[in-house]
């Protein structure tokens, strides 16, 4: 087969995806998936519910269906979601928002993302400064952009930045400083203080904050705090946000971003041009859910958390040194007191010795900081309790 040349290959290099012989590879999260199709292992890899959501949303979407909205929103979005989510932002966090200039509803937080990082890196001498492990599609979307990634570690147990490391990351040739928060694949959820020390920075170094703040109504403790709520940060920066997670509606792909109206229209004219628009009977029922009352919220919240807490349990009891999430679908396992040393190796015979599929957490990490990670492994907790329990119990095999 001839070579094929083209941005993928730094894309795919970026991602990790690049093969020795040049070819790409599947993510972990298609091969792990394989693998439970194959063993009928429970997936606790991949981060998608096996329930639906709530069935306002699911009828209201069949509504929009059967009345006709079956063609071309508008570019923005529908009128109905860009107003909900200008409410949602006034409602939960006290952000005022212009729905018709400063909201821009996505296919999805990845295209948010994409978006945003090809509408806003300038050349390659540009830096993107992320948090290490990152989600995947981070380290690939800035290879396509054509900046230079820089990373910031995330360390076992709690998984908070290390501010002198942050510090010492962004520079004057910094564009964009991207954070997950609550954090994918951690579970973390960073500190007033570390917020604060990135918009300092961001101010300092003239850099635009991009957050993805995906599982923002699934933080355990307490209430979940926007970056575009502190003193300073509000002007230059982009909140991501998806329906997917929150209403466990994955498989719809609506997403948005908002924020100043200029670094909007900016994401826009490249958005455009990738989907250039997604979903339209999905987007009224996603306003319906955005507008579902408090209690609604509270639900989800405290659902997670006690899913969490069920795998938690189930990991300590099965031999796993556990680090206790704040939020997200996400905990993160050890297994070296179960004998490894490979968090792949043991992610790919997991399987087979016990049925149950879970990812290395070394997949979301760049090369040169693998080792920091090499035993470290990422379970999803969004599943049904008896889905949970029944891996806890076959989990507990490994010890014997």
């Amino acid at each position: 087969m001839r070579h094929v040349s083209g941005a993928w290959r730094r894309t795919a290099a970026g991602a990790g995806l690049l093969g020795a012989d040049g070819s790409p590879a599947p993510t972990i999260f298609a091969e792990m998936s394989a693998l439970a199709t194959a063993t009928g292992a429970l997936n606790l890899g991949q981060g998608f519910p096996d329930e639906d959501g709530p069935a306002e949303v699911l009828d209201a979407a069949q509504a929009a269906i059967a009345g006709g909205r079956n063609q071309y929103p508008p570019g923005r979005g529908v009128p109905e979601l860009l107003e909900a989510i200008a409410e949602h932002q006034r409602r939960f966090y006290g952000l005022e928002l212009d729905p018709a200039r400063e909201v821009l509803v996505t296919a999805g937080a990845t295209e948010a993302l994409a978006a945003t990082l090809l509408a806003l890196v300038d050349g390659p001498d540009d830096e993107v400064v992320v948090f290490e492990p990152h989600y995947d599609s981070y380290a690939a979307c800035v290879a396509l952009s054509g900046a230079r990634l820089r990373t910031v570690p995330l360390r076992w147990p709690d998984f908070q930045p290390d501010l002198d490391e942050l510090e010492a990351a962004v520079t004057d040739r910094t564009r964009i400083i991207l954070v997950n928060d609550p954090h994918n694949p951690t579970g973390a959820v960073f500190s007033r203080e570390a917020l604060e020390r990135i918009v300092a920075l961001a101010d300092r170094h003239d850099a635009v904050i991009v957050t993805d703040e995906v599982y923002e109504h699934l933080v355990h403790r307490g209430p979940h705090v926007p970056m575009a709520t502190l003193p300073g940060a509000a002007a230059r920066t982009l909140t991501i946000s998806s329906a997917g997670k929150t209403f466990r509606t994955t498989g719809w792909k609506i997403g948005w971003v908002s924020g100043p109206a200029e670094l909007v229209d900016a994401v826009l004219a490249v958005k455009q041009f990738l989907t250039y628009v997604n979903g339209s009977p999905f987007q009224p029922a996603i306003a319906v859910g955005l507008r579902l009352p408090d209690a609604f919220f509270r639900g989800v919240s405290a659902d997670m958390r006690r899913k969490s807490e069920i795998l938690g349990e189930g990991l300590r009891a099965a031999g796993f040194d556990v680090s206790t999430p704040a939020g997200s679908y996400f905990t993160v396992a050890d297994a070296a007191a179960l004998g490894a040393s490979d968090a792949a190796e043991f992610c790919r015979a997991l399987p087979e010795r016990a049925g149950v599929v879970a990812i290395p957490l070394t997949a979301f990490a760049t090369q040169e900081r693998r080792d920091e990670y090499r035993t470290l492994v990422r379970f999803a907790a969004c599943k049904r309790d008896e889905v949970l329990q029944d891996a806890a119990t076959r989990l507990s095999a490994l010890r014997s």
